[in-house]
């Protein structure tokens, strides 16, 4: 079929970049917590334009797809293995219940509807809002021994019912998780939240730093010590209160590294770090405020350092055990002032555990700042460079293993060229985590290439799918929905039923591991609006991390299975 625009036809790779900045375009539309997002956007728009006939030839998607999927797989892995342990076991359960019901679902839905298998992966993919599934459906279907026509049929299938059954599948687990679930459980997830945070140990007061804009939430000061003669360094950072520390004391012109049970003497200066609003109980506390003498001021200058946690005598520690060890009391005056997982900042408490590829921002004085993140890990490359050697070759690997299959129940399956990229980039993901210099990439080029390699492959699909995707819709397009409906609030129902009874995971945990088993971030999102509290997030990255993996898996899965249903 020729396009009927000429520009696109003499030019076709304009039409992809005239879909993919449509698509994100309309993604941006948002009511409420509720957003498109650009993947769905661009199938939207690649499904009308490919109505004229416009379409994308050649092995592009492919391509895209590759990148797309081995950089997740990179970005994840870190998450991923650090998950794979005994604490998380309760939370892994979750992604396990999601992706079970999923395919039960979707697999009863081909006889009883007569779907096929493109129909089917789609359907998977859009109700568990899941887009990385369109991918490796697709790549499976040119294994099933078909046709190149039949195979286009069912590609464009997948794309149509994708678009049919995601919006479903966002608005249900958005409203699910932020009122539903809540009210299931009989619980204020705003209260809830807040009672967590303090059962966790999370400092009330920081709440007020952080509302603080114009003013640096961690500060310095220097105080000759009067009123606090006498006393010993614990007794004066108990009185100050909250998270601060003295971490020097010059006595006779001679800096001292202070120590727990160091008595403080009249004439004295100590330099006290810690949060704004404690530290300023200094002067009330241990004596006036002076300025430091010019040699010592270095003491004062307060530095930021961020590290890549990669230390396996760190990895799965809470944060009030790694406090409380022998080599803790170096750090004095050093601060954990965030922790970065998945993209998203944890609530830093007491009981937050620390893993494998979480980014950590420490502040505080030298030296003791480097050696307190040399104790975590590895300090965080500025580096812009990406090791393209890594990249290309991980791809390859990745190839070789999608390659590989195996029979299942008598029927043939296999990762395919995705599934194989996507366990390749979790490896690799996870080396970089452990050894930085080897295979860096920058935090923007994996996004970069998450977000344009996905852009381009759905948008690629869509072009194709072209008038099938009419035919499908007269099939099939009412009754895809209700089944969505399904797909997406079933395992969310059953999750919550297990995490509940059995588990006992607490209310705001389990409504971000639901959110996280969707690896729904629109869900999440509202969550954290309607809890007023980061705390949701301990459960959503871990379940996001698994489901991240499991989910694009059953792509391949679903297609051979519902083939030989449907056959």
């Amino acid at each position: 079929m020729t396009c009927s625009i000429g520009f696109f036809n003499n030019v076709p790779i304009a039409v992809l970049f005239l879909t993919v900045g449509l698509g994100y375009l309309i993604g941006k539309l948002k009511v409420g917590p509720i957003q498109l997002g650009g993947v769905c956007g661009t199938l939207i728009v690649a499904l009308l334009i490919g109505q004229t006939g416009c379409q994308m030839r050649g092995d592009l998607k492919e391509v895209a797809f590759a990148l797309f999927i081995f950089a997740m797989g990179y970005s994840g892995g870190p998450q991923f293995f650090a998950n794979l342990n005994r604490s998380s076991l309760r939370y892994i359960l979750l992604p396990l219940i999601e992706a079970v019901l999923v395919l039960t679902v979707v697999l009863a839905a081909v006889p009883l509807f007569g779907l096929d298998a493109g129909t089917a992966a789609g359907l998977a993919a859009g109700a568990a809002t899941e887009s990385a599934v369109v991918g490796t459906a697709a790549e499976a279907l040119k294994h099933l021994g078909l046709a190149d026509a039949e195979v286009q049929r069912m590609e464009a299938n997948i794309a149509t019912a994708y678009t049919l059954t995601y919006l479903v599948g966002l608005i249900s687990i958005v409203f699910f998780t932020s009122q539903v679930a809540p009210a299931l459980l009989r619980i204020n997830l705003r209260e809830a939240s807040k009672a967590l945070e303090e059962k966790l140990g999370a400092t009330s007061g920081e709440a007020d730093d952080v509302n603080m804009p114009t003013l640096p939430r961690l500060v310095g000061r220097s105080h000759v010590v009067k009123d606090a003669d006498g006393k010993t360094v614990a007794a004066v950072e108990a009185e100050l209160g909250g998270r601060t520390a003295i971490s020097r004391i010059l006595r006779n012109g001679e800096a001292v590294e202070p120590t727990p049970d160091d008595v403080l003497a009249t004439g004295d200066v100590v330099v006290v770090l810690g949060l704004r609003r404690f530290a300023l109980r200094a002067g009330s506390v241990i004596g006036p405020e002076i300025q430091l003498p010019e040699a010592h001021a270095d003491d004062l200058q307060l530095v930021e350092l961020s590290v890549i946690v990669s230390k396996k005598a760190v990895n799965g520690h809470t944060v009030g055990e790694l406090a409380k060890r022998p080599g803790a009391q170096r750090a004095r005056g050093v601060f954990l002032q965030s922790i970065q997982r998945s993209g998203h900042m944890l609530p830093v408490t007491p009981a937050t555990v620390v893993q494998y590829g979480d980014l950590v921002t420490l502040v505080g004085a030298e030296p003791e700042l480097s050696e307190a993140g040399a104790a975590l890990g590895n300090e965080l490359r500025r580096s812009g460079v990406t090791d393209l050697v890594f990249l290309a070759f991980g791809i390859l690997v990745g190839l070789l293993i999608g390659a590989l299959s195996a029979r299942l129940w008598g029927i043939p399956v296999s990762l395919g060229s995705g599934g194989g990229a996507l366990v390749s980039g979790l490896v690799c993901g996870w080396v970089n985590a452990k050894r930085p210099a080897l295979g860096h990439m920058p935090a923007n080029a994996v996004q970069l290439l998450k977000d344009l390699g996905l852009a381009v492959f759905v948008a690629c699909v869509g072009l194709s799918a072209g008038p099938e995707a009419v035919s499908l819709i007269r099939e099939h397009g009412a009754v895809l929905p209700l089944i969505g409906l399904l797909v997406s609030l079933g395992p969310a129902c059953l999750s919550l039923w297990v995490g509940h009874k059995l588990l006992k995971i607490e209310g705001p945990l389990l409504v971000g591991a639901i959110a996280g088993q969707h690896v729904s971030t629109p869900a999440i999102s509202a969550i954290l609006g309607a809890s007023g509290s980061a705390v949701p997030l301990l459960g959503y990255t871990v379940t996001y991390a698994i489901a991240n993996v499991l989910l694009p898996v059953l792509g391949p899965i679903i297609v051979s299975l519902a083939h030989h249903l449907g056959g």
